[in-house]
């Protein structure tokens, strides 16, 4: 039988996480000799090894790997389907739209103006947006394009615009009216900032690795990276920076996305109203 239960996907998760079972089972509660036996038994059921035990603790295999990436998709559906199921019972409650802290904040100004319904901002750190619409802590999410995730999610286009590099006041670069990719993708002792990929991982490279406006703000303000991002996103940027146009970046789209059947069409509506109808701008 393949059929696997949450139950059983939630102890694996904490051990697949843990790679020590005593860790584990002190995480979900329960005694260690139930968890081990639970997990052995889906390695029975699934005739596959996901891990290699040792005195030390655990390891994944290739199939374990497999399951650890699949269940935390398992989970989070379910979840959001709880959450979901919660929030249609109530006709009254907001609408919730997620983005990412700091970014097009004048779009996201003339978007709420325009919205026929009430919205509740919810704001995240880059990259979530996409894990928010699908655990169903939101509804729709405002994310840009190439950068963000958008498998699987109906798509609104509202806005294009070119880039800016985000340098420290101090630099020779925040004298230049505009600078290209290769200007800014070699500066000695100014590396560019790493954003997590989609996965999770880094791209190699010598700059620090960021995953939060704040962090990086306070990197650059002390002259120890730069970055580049939409020109509206530096509506963040402290006094200590300062934004140069990158002629040839390529441009990004800020667009509205959305789970397939989420309630959104009002929203949608009154976006295409303002971004589309007029002139395009924000």
């Amino acid at each position: 039988m393949d059929d696997l239960e949450t139950r059983e996907l939630r102890y694996f998760v904490a051990v697949a996480e843990e790679l020590h079972f005593g860790r584990a089972a002190e995480r979900l509660g329960i005694a260690q000799p139930p968890l081990s036996r639970a997990i052995s038994l889906l390695e029975r059921r699934l005739g596959v090894t996901l891990l290699d035990r040792d005195r030390r603790g655990a390891s994944l295999t290739a199939a374990g790997a497999v399951l650890l990436r699949e269940a935390r998709t398992a989970l989070d559906a379910v979840a959001a389907a709880a959450r979901r199921t919660r929030r249609a019972a109530d006709p009254s409650r907001p609408l919730v739209l997620v983005t990412k802290a700091g970014a097009s904040h004048e779009l996201l100004r003339a978007l709420l103006d325009a919205a026929d319904e009430p919205v509740e901002v919810l704001l995240c750190e880059v990259g979530e947006q996409a894990h928010r619409l699908r655990d169903g802590q939101a509804d729709v999410a405002i994310v840009h394009r190439p950068y963000d995730d958008l498998a699987g999610f109906e798509t609104e286009d509202l806005h294009v615009e070119g880039q800016v590099a985000i340098v420290p006041a101090t630099h020779p670069l925040a004298a230049r009216e505009s600078v290209t990719l290769a200007e800014v993708s070699d500066v000695p002792g100014l590396p560019i900032a790493r954003w997590p990929r989609l996965d999770g991982t880094y791209p190699d490279g010598p700059g620090p690795e960021v995953r939060t406006q704040s962090q990086l703000a306070q990197l650059v303000a002390l002259g120890l990276t730069l970055l580049v991002i939409p020109a509206s996103s530096r509506a963040w940027q402290w006094p200590e920076h300062v934004a140069v146009p990158v002629t040839d970046a390529p441009d990004v789209t800020t667009t509205l996305a959305w789970p397939p059947g989420a309630p959104v069409g009002p929203l949608v509506r009154a976006a295409r109203r303002r971004f589309l109808v007029a002139d395009g701008s924000a």
